[in-house]
């Protein structure tokens, strides 16, 4: 009996001490769904915040180019396609400069999912061209389009130039580069070239001079006009990479040397914005709609962010090269056949499109007085390139 006492009496406790352990677990796992749940709920509360914060900017940033184009950009962008973008860069008012309106920088840029990768051609802003409902105008640079007909104008001069399709657009102030190489914490880039430039002056001398290395990235600063230097740094605050990117006048290449620098900087600057705290933080995209413009919808910013962010940290970089001309007095850019033909086919190549051949010379049919008119001086610049 005592036996049978002593058994029931162990199976009781047995059960009792089961009993307490489920008791444990469970609640173990109700605090551990508890926190799960608080994290969600967090994320989910900062992500509304995000989501407002995020929608608001760059609403605000939206602007239609006003045109019809040859293909849908937010469709592309649904099927994870890739898609093509005319980058302008401006720097109205800047240098206590008096003509406002034109577009100081121009790149088409591809975006390329399957391949991960964004190819970046710049433009001469220069190029002698009739612009595309201003034909009556010509002979006209292309970055005059912009200030003729807004930033339509200069994607259908693009566009008609190469025979690439453009299908979106962003402005960028100049100006901005500085907050935004700030807000993602600096940008390092290695210099083509060594040279000093002063953003007072235009030029090597001057307050507030930078000195640049070639194949480097340090690079210092003087405030007294070159008497004395800081200490090398190897990363550029807002300020330096704007002159990084501003000299022209003391660089060989001219303006092909500035564009480089700037592809430069903005590839660094691309590379660090993907950083998920950069795109998180509010400030960032607040930064960039003070300063940019662009066609694209939030949902098409959004999906942007999910299928192609691996794309823009592969990033190469290419240009269209031209030749200098005078016609009645004025500088113009005029590119060969072959050499346009060369970045027409890169562009489609990346856009997944058919080879097919480049686009007209002058980005668009050019009066016939106004040619006739022309047509010994025109004769004579053809005569200038290499075809």
């Amino acid at each position: 009996m005592a036996d049978q006492n002593n058994n029931e009496f162990s199976r009781q406790r047995r059960f009792d001490e089961v009993r307490q352990t489920k008791k444990k677990k469970s609640r173990v796992k109700r605090w551990i769904l508890y926190i799960l749940l608080a994290i969600v709920v967090g994320v989910i509360g900062w992500g509304a915040y995000l989501y407002s914060e995020y929608k608001g900017s760059i609403d605000s940033i939206q602007k239609s180019a006003k045109i019809s184009k040859t293909r849908n950009v937010s469709s592309l962008i649904a099927q994870g396609k890739s898609f093509s973008i005319l980058i302008l860069g401006t720097d109205t008012g800047e240098l206590d400069r008096d003509r406002t309106g034109l577009s100081d920088s121009m790149m088409v840029a591809t975006v390329n999912p399957t391949q991960n990768k964004v190819t970046m051609v710049s433009i001469p802003r220069d190029i002698m061209t009739a612009i595309p409902g201003d034909e009556d105008t010509f002979p006209q640079k292309l970055n005059a389009a912009y200030s003729l007909d807004g930033v339509g104008a200069s994607m259908k001069a693009v566009q008609n130039y190469l025979n690439v399709p453009i299908d979106t657009y962003a402005l960028v102030n100049m100006k901005g580069l500085e907050t935004l190489v700030k807000k993602v914490g600096g940008v390092s880039v290695k210099s083509p070239l060594s040279f000093q430039y002063s953003q007072a002056t235009a030029h090597d001398y001057g307050p507030d001079l930078y000195r640049f290395h070639k194949g480097s990235t340090s690079y210092e600063k003087s405030t007294d006009n070159g008497v004395t230097w800081s200490a090398s740094k190897t990363v550029m605050d807002g300020d330096a990479a704007l002159a990084f990117s501003r000299m022209r006048y003391d660089d060989p290449q001219g303006d092909y040397g500035r564009q480089q620098r700037q592809r430069l900087v903005l590839e660094a600057m691309l590379k660090k914005a993907v950083n998920i705290k950069t795109l998180i933080d509010p400030s960032f995209v607040k930064a960039i709609s003070k300063n940019a413009q662009t066609d694209l919808s939030f949902n098409d910013i959004v999906k942007i962010a999910q299928k192609y962010r691996g794309a823009v940290e592969n990033q190469v970089s290419d240009h269209l090269q031209g030749q200098g001309v005078m016609y009645e007095g004025v500088s113009y850019q005029m590119v060969p056949t072959s050499e346009k033909q060369r970045i027409t086919n890169l562009l489609r190549s990346q856009l997944g499109l058919k080879a097919k051949e480049t686009g007209s010379q002058f980005a668009s049919d050019v009066p016939s007085a106004q040619l006739r008119s022309a047509a010994y001086a025109l004769a004579q610049i053809n005569e200038k390139l290499v075809q």
